[in-house]
């Protein structure tokens, strides 16, 4: 799945390249989604890659071209959500879903992998997580996870993590973190200094690191469930 931001910038360059036969300028980009900076759209433009949705052409000017679209772009109305996962073994201290003492709690979307999510802002469907799961008082909810970035953490593609809602975070937690008010990812919080790094569980992924007001942390990992 796609952030906000990044739909609405496949969203417009798929408006140019359909009326114009050829992609929007940097400039006119920046424009679009109104973002101070050209370093917005190229990082926007890294992860649209990243993820297979667009693909840039060597040697050639304003070269992009569509390789696929996603599901969010065929279904009218549809409103994006996101997060970040991963691939291993059961975890050893796995809690089973039965109905005793059993709560429903929203699950607001998916996280993609790699690359960070827009905030979730948005109600999928409700999921039954034991009460023993959660963490002490205050709000809870769910993401689906989407990718391979947590994986040596345990957390696998398709998994269901629980997150208990706080702005706040340890060293060493797992975190829901919105990345420049843009982007919304899975992974392990580390704070250096004025400095905030993202580490993922999985050496394929680079740790990446941010000045600690770009980064505002949403939600702590307190559970994981699994389907098979």
């Amino acid at each position: 799945m796609l952030t906000k931001k990044q739909l609405e910038l496949l969203e417009f360059i798929k408006g140019r390249l359909d009326r114009d036969g050829y992609p929007p300028s940097f400039d006119e980009m920046k424009e679009a989604l109104d973002l101070r900076s050209k370093s917005g759209i190229h990082r926007l433009i890294t992860a649209l890659e990243e993820r297979g949705f667009i693909r840039r052409l060597a040697h050639r000017a304003r070269a992009l071209e569509i390789v696929k679209l996603p599901e969010v772009m065929e279904r009218p109305g549809f409103t994006p959500r996101v997060i970040a996962g991963s691939k291993p073994e059961t975890p050893k201290a796995a809690l089973p879903v039965s109905s005793v003492d059993a709560l429903e709690l929203p699950v607001m979307g998916r996280i993609a992998a790699g690359v960070p999510i827009e905030a979730i802002a948005e109600i999928s469907h409700h999921i039954a997580v034991p009460g023993s799961m959660l963490s002490g008082r205050g709000h809870h909810y769910a993401l689906e996870v989407k990718g391979d970035s947590m994986i040596e953490a345990g957390i696998n593609d398709g998994d269901i993590v629980v997150i208990r809602e706080q702005s706040t975070a340890d060293n060493g937690d797992i975190v829901v973190a919105l990345v420049e008010e843009q982007e919304a990812t899975l992974k392990r919080f580390r704070r250096k200094g004025n400095m905030i790094a993202l580490e993922a569980a999985n050496p394929a992924y680079e740790t990446r690191v941010f000045p600690d007001h770009a980064v505002r942390v949403q939600g702590r990992l307190v559970g994981l469930i699994r389907t098979y």
